[in-house]
């Protein structure tokens, strides 16, 4: 237990729904532990733990003191973080004067159901180190609500308070065979926690040894469905023997997008044969997701699908990448973009935005077409986003446009806009010859018309008058630029201020 510490955290979030500021900061504290893999030793806790965070501390158990620490690596899909502590005290003594080298934490095998584990950390509560004991309920593929990713997750019933996360979970044996990261909660579950296991800790670590950064998980870039029914299988040609999945649709984004085609049947992931409803075998007696086939590899790695396509079997060889969302369920900690055109302010739709729109029930309470973009839309090219008109601020420029809000831009001035950064290239005095009217179509067949001249006059006084430091988002600039070489102009130009749904019959792989 002297290896695992307490993490203090400093957050300061963006505000998505207005995305020059950020909120007020808060703290947070959580658990980290040091476990020794590939020749080193690191300092492991919960991505969600440091997230946006501006200052990161540790404090080792029976010591006072607390050690400031850097985020070396994070993966927010797997909410892994790494942290990296440069003073030498933090490694050395133990305590004042004990002489005590920090301990370090041997990873373990993936634990079977029933087998007993006990979860060690700092939750809410107290201030000294925890230990609560359960047994192993359930092990498939999960999703990972920080980052909306289905991994392979360790059920157990043994209780995760605030404060847990990132800590410990121990077999018998005291070997580390996972991370605690979230808990089930609602009026009819008791006792439900989750485990980060051991192989997606390594593959963490792995992708870190290779790449000096986090990659990710790789993907197909599937919607499948699956091909219970009796019928579906003779129509697609498949024998009485054969059995696998419908490949609905494909992100375009994917390196798979050039091998496979919609209708094809996979019927088996590197010689693993997939069953009807979308499973493999794991282990004795045991079940789960091929998706867990998948991300097992990393990105960049090949593998081969027997695939039926028009009837007949054929071996395709796909490398596996990481396909780009159409509305991302985070932002790997970056500032989200914004782009202001007078009083109209446009930033791109993610899920962040949705929730700081709509809060929590944003799956249901959010636009429809929005959804839509979020549950099924794939994008067609690597930079595509869903470009959204997020409101528009009262001024002489838009008169008569304040209660647009929420709704995806489609055109501007004839042309079809794909992104944010194009969006401030085709720039708003550019005008279509008409006039010099800037045309914004939206989505609902709702149509925003401004003039360039008034827009040009009004976004300095726009931008003072709600203290926004500069009409577009910094990284947005720094875009519009390489993308001019250099150069500048579009709505950056305007003035300056002053001063994965998965369905009931398939899902996604």
């Amino acid at each position: 237990m002297d290896a695992v510490v307490k993490v203090y955290c400093m957050h300061t979030e963006p505000n998505y729904s207005l995305p020059w500021q950020r909120k007020r900061q808060y703290s947070s504290s959580s658990s980290g532990f040091v476990v020794r893999y590939g020749g080193r030793n690191w300092l492991l806790t919960n991505a969600h733990s440091v997230d946006y965070h501006t200052q990161v501390k540790v404090k080792r158990r029976g010591d006072d003191r607390k050690f400031l620490a850097r985020v070396v690596s994070l993966g927010v899909e797997c909410d892994i973080a790494a942290l990296e502590v440069d003073d030498p005290e933090f490694w050395g003594a133990l305590g004042v004067g004990s002489g005590r080298q920090l301990p370090v934490l041997e990873l373990g095998p993936l634990p079977r159901l029933q087998d007993g584990v006990a979860v060690v950390g700092y939750p809410v509560g107290g201030d000294t180190i925890s230990v609560t004991a359960g047994v192993v309920s359930r092990i498939e593929v999960t999703d990972y609500s920080h980052g909306s990713t289905e991994l392979l997750a360790i059920q157990i019933d043994a209780a995760i308070n605030g404060g847990n996360s990132g800590g410990p979970v121990f077999n018998r044996a005291c070997q580390c065979v996972g991370i605690a990261f979230q808990a089930l909660v609602g009026s009819d579950v008791e006792n439900v926690g989750y485990v980060i296991p051991t192989p997606v800790v390594i593959h963490f670590l792995e992708d870190y040894l290779r790449t000096s950064t986090f990659t990710g998980f790789p993907a197909l870039g599937l919607q499948w469905q699956r091909m219970e029914s009796e019928a579906l299988r003779r129509a697609y040609g498949m024998s009485p023997g054969q059995k696998g999945v419908l490949t609905r649709s494909i992100n375009p984004t994917s390196a798979a997008a050039s091998v496979l085609q919609p209708d094809d049947v996979v019927l088996a992931f590197d010689g693993t044969p997939i069953s009807n409803d979308g499973t493999v075998p794991f282990r004795t007696g045991e079940r789960i997701a091929f998706s867990y086939l998948i991300t097992s590899k990393f990105v960049g790695d090949t593998a081969k699908l027997d695939v039926l396509r028009g009837g007949k079997k054929m071996e395709l060889n796909v490398t596996l990448s990481k396909p780009k969302a159409l509305v991302p369920p985070h932002l790997n900690n970056r500032d989200p973009p914004y782009l202001i055109v007078g009083g109209l302010v446009f930033t791109t739709a993610s899920e962040p935005y949705l929730q700081s729109e709509y809060g929590s029930d944003y799956g249901t309470d959010a636009p429809v077409k929005l959804l839509d973009r979020l549950y099924h839309g794939f994008p067609k090219t690597q930079d595509e986003e869903v470009v959204v008109l997020s409101q528009v601020l009262a001024c002489d420029a838009t008169l008569g446009y304040e209660d647009v809000y929420n709704v995806q831009l489609l055109k501007f001035n004839g042309r079809h806009i794909s992104n944010l950064t194009q969006l401030a290239e085709e720039g708003p005095v550019a005008g279509d010859g008409g006039g010099g009217f800037l045309r914004f179509d939206l989505d609902y067949n709702e149509v925003v018309v401004v003039e360039a001249g008034d827009v040009l006059k009004v976004t300095p006084d726009v931008l003072r008058a709600h203290s926004i430091p500069q009409d577009m988002a910094p990284h947005v600039r720094e875009a519009l630029k390489g993308a001019a070489g250099g150069g500048g102009g579009g709505p950056g130009a305007v003035g300056e201020p002053e001063g994965s749904l998965n369905n009931s019959d398939g899902g996604r792989a």
